[in-house]
């Protein structure tokens, strides 16, 4: 039974690993609790982000587009209007953001 234990233990970390690699950095949450309120274009996400530069939301973006967390859809305006939005993915994510932020709120 031990070694069932032992097994599992390391699935669950991997798992979680899994999660962390997908999900990215620490600017991710936030980019993600911005985006469970809605679509939101780059200026909005730098702006309700505090202390984030261009640089790190910008990889921040193409790191959760390129894990199919948000859809980047670009409009053909003058200037190009670009939005972010989650996907179903990236919705899933919500429960556990939710219960962080609690955890947060709780502990820190």
């Amino acid at each position: 039974m031990n070694n069932h234990n032992e097994s599992e233990k390391i699935q669950i970390e991997c798992s979680i690993e899994k999660a962390l690699n997908i999900i990215g950095g620490k600017w991710s949450f936030l980019v993600l609790r911005e985006l469970f309120e809605g679509t939101k274009r780059f200026g909005e996400l730098q702006k309700t982000i505090s202390k984030v530069s261009p640089k790190a939301l910008t990889n921040t973006l193409r790191h959760l587009e390129a894990n199919n967390i948000l859809i980047r859809t670009v409009y053909p305006t003058v200037p190009v209007t670009v939005e972010y939005s989650l996907t179903e993915k990236g919705q899933a994510l919500h429960t556990m953001i939710k219960e962080m932020k609690k955890w947060g709120t709780y502990w820190g």
